[in-house]
């Protein structure tokens, strides 16, 4: 990849890694914190990335760094434990706000799948390629997490 390629990948992608990030992560000084250190290991190794497939390595570099930094920061939702919400927060439904509280909610491998699934437009083998799971498995982690997803908007105290 030449320097006007790696600068395109920047100005193409840099965007949707960092949505991709802060929907994982949930801050947005780490979330940059990934767009950057995605990038700088780009350029590191920029001769021996294909600019055609410059997206899928992207996103692979930052699901890993986003994995190390979880790791790092001891980070991880669960479904199940979802806050009770108030009365107060019930007259003011919103349903984006509800399903990224719900995404958040979910173990991190099921939201990254749904994320590169459900955002980003990936295709399973895509996925596979960049959390190194089988097919078979990113169909079953975006099941589950869809299924958890549809669940937990459904809640009578979510949507009332």
């Amino acid at each position: 990849m030449t320097t006007k390629e790696y600068n395109l990948a920047v100005d193409e992608f840099a965007d949707n890694i960092f949505r991709f990030a802060l929907k994982h992560l949930r801050n947005e000084m780490s979330a940059k914190d990934i767009v950057q250190e995605t990038f700088t290991k780009v350029w590191i190794k920029h001769e021996e990335v294909n600019y055609e497939k410059v997206k899928s390595y992207l996103f692979t570099t930052a699901y890993h760094a986003i994995v190390d930094w979880v790791k790092k920061e001891g980070r991880s939702g669960d479904i199940e434990k979802a806050p009770e919400q108030s009365s107060d927060s019930i007259a003011q439904f919103d349903v984006q706000r509800v399903l990224d509280e719900g995404l958040n909610k979910l173990p991190e491998i099921q939201k990254t799948v749904v994320m590169l699934r459900d955002y980003e437009g990936y295709n399973y083998t895509e996925i596979a390629k960049i959390t190194k799971l089988s097919e078979s498995q990113v169909k079953v982690y975006i099941f589950r997490a869809r299924k958890a997803l549809k669940e937990y908007v459904k809640r009578i105290d979510l949507v009332v």
